[in-house]
């Protein structure tokens, strides 16, 4: 038989081949993202954050040295650590909490990652923050806290490598505790203890050394770390208190060694630490409880501890109720959305939810699929493939798919934020310009610039559109262009599932093709 078809006659076999090419093509042009370099350019990211002496394989080449006499007027070696942001304060919370997450996303997806190219590059940029926590915490009951200060930071706009703001440092112990900052940190080390048990085991035996010490040292002294450490409040306040951190700590720990006691911790506190009492909407550096309670689930889900099986069962309903909310499918208390499909918590650094919440929506959805499970939102059953399915939509919001049509993650795509809140990029690189820029130069001659950064934060997420999907790229707009590290952190897992799954799709297509 032969048809007409575009003027020409086909038989059955050429049009059957014709309708192939023209599905796969359309497959292509309305198909996902290069995640693989989305996950390249994320990891790049961290590069651009180190504070010290850089190794010899640093790949952001417009960065320098920096930060070589942090801990000196203290007599500590505090030199190394991450940036949080877009100045020079190294701050504790954060930068753990970035750690934790990256760790976090290695043990579900390191698969995935290595797949994708990214093991080492991952590794490197976890390693490069617990090895500072190591230095960071000198004593049993000592965790050197921050470097430098916000408010005098702040007030200059120069280079890192050009520093000339207080390198103050500030820590916790006995008499100044700061259970939070110290639970965070012993989190990420267990976390990072882990991914290290093979390759480097006397690593990972130091790393998980240093975290029990630290979890004890910040259950037995409690307090909130901004009470101690009066100058973080202004910029990361512990608002959600320390007991969200404290279980968080103890459930990596459980993860980490398996000892009977943490898991009893967990138990025995999920009620007066509010684990199973509080219903949260927002997983980040500040409030971990999200967290903690899909972790306990999948104990659940796992089948293990059945004599603990009421107070998990609570865990996961407190699970369920975040993540239900941001399906929209809680009754009342749901996450808003901004009119193209973007969750929306807040005005000030928006992103760093999204990220977060694409991470658990991701593993829960694992965890469901591997127990045969579904969430149950108010009656209505869930299957898992709707969480990885509204997670992918976050995931390619933030990479272009929005009403902007503005990738949010910088260097990524054509159109991506060129303004970024962020000192380092937004003056000529210290290498080809080696002249000493001072506090307020940097405010005089590149700050109110409106030509775009000299050099790419590539890898960065920033804080991304208002609650209408608006988004100004000016540098002074840095509730929206600021970027994080705890912004990106929650990408890095993520990028390699998408990847994962876009590259499965492509071997069917072409098994596909080879049938024909």
């Amino acid at each position: 038989m032969e048809n007409q078809f575009g003027g020409l006659k086909l038989t059955r076999f050429s049009q059957q081949w014709c309708f192939l090419v023209l599905f796969l093509s359309f497959s292509v042009i309305v198909g996902a993202f290069d995640y693989k370099d989305a996950l390249s350019k994320s990891l790049l990211y961290f590069e651009s954050q180190r504070s010290g002496r850089l190794p010899y394989n640093q790949r952001v080449t417009w960065r320098d040295h920096s930060g070589l006499t942090d801990g000196l007027e203290q007599g500590v070696d505090l030199v190394g650590g991450y940036y949080d942001a877009g100045d020079h304060v190294k701050f504790g919370l954060p930068m753990a909490f970035t750690v934790t997450m990256l760790s976090w996303g290695v043990i579900e997806y390191g698969e995935q990652i290595t797949d994708a190219g990214g093991l080492k590059h991952a590794l490197e940029a976890i390693k490069w923050g617990t090895d500072y926590f190591i230095k960071a915490h000198t004593n049993p009951n000592v965790l050197w806290a921050e470097v430098g200060d916000g408010d005098t930071d702040h007030y200059c706009w120069q280079r890192a490598e050009d520093m000339t703001t207080s390198r103050q440092a500030y820590k916790i112990d006995e008499n100044n505790p700061g259970s939070d900052l110290a639970g965070e940190t012993a989190a990420a080390m267990a976390a990072t203890s882990i991914i290290f048990r093979k390759s480097n085991p006397h690593y990972s035996h130091l790393l998980l050394h240093h975290a029990q010490q630290l979890f004890e040292f910040g259950d037995k002294y409690r307090g909130k770390y901004d009470t101690s450490i009066g100058v973080v409040k202004s910029y990361y306040p512990s608002v959600s208190g320390y007991m969200d951190e404290l279980l968080w700590a103890a459930l990596w720990l459980y993860k980490a060694t398996d000892k009977v006691k943490y898991l009893n911790y967990i138990i025995n506190n999920a009620n007066g630490f509010g684990g199973i009492g509080w219903a949260i909407t927002e997983f980040s550096w500040d409030v971990k409880y999200a967290g903690v309670q899909i972790l306990v689930s999948k104990l659940l889900m796992e089948g293990k501890h059945k004599e603990y099986s009421d107070i998990l069962e609570q865990y996961q309903a407190k699970a369920e109720h975040y993540l239900c909310a941001c399906l929209n499918k809680n009754n009342g208390s749901n996450v808003d959305r901004s009119p193209g499909g973007l969750l929306y918590i807040r005005q000030w650094n928006n992103m760093q939810y999204v990220s977060s919440a694409a991470f658990l929506l991701s593993i829960y959805s694992d965890y469901l699929k591997n127990s045969n499970n579904n969430l149950h939102c108010h009656g209505e059953n869930v299957e898992p493939h709707e969480l990885l399915v509204f997670a992918k939509s976050q995931v390619d919001y933030i990479l272009g798919s929005n009403p902007m049509s503005m990738s949010y993650l910088v260097g990524f795509g054509s159109n991506y934020p060129k303004r970024v809140h962020h000192r380092g990029a937004s003056i000529a690189s210290y290498k080809g310009n080696k002249g000493f820029i001072g506090c307020t130069q940097g405010y005089d001659n590149w700050y109110t610039k409106e030509d775009p950064n000299p050099n790419i934060l590539v890898g960065a997420l920033v804080g991304g559109p208002d609650s209408q999907d608006e988004f100004r790229d000016e540098r002074g707009n840095y509730m929206q262009t600021e970027a994080c590290t705890y912004n990106t952190a929650p990408l890095v897992g993520i990028l390699a599932k998408f990847h994962q799954i876009e590259a499965q799709k492509l071997s069917s297509d072409a098994l596909l093709v080879s049938s024909y």
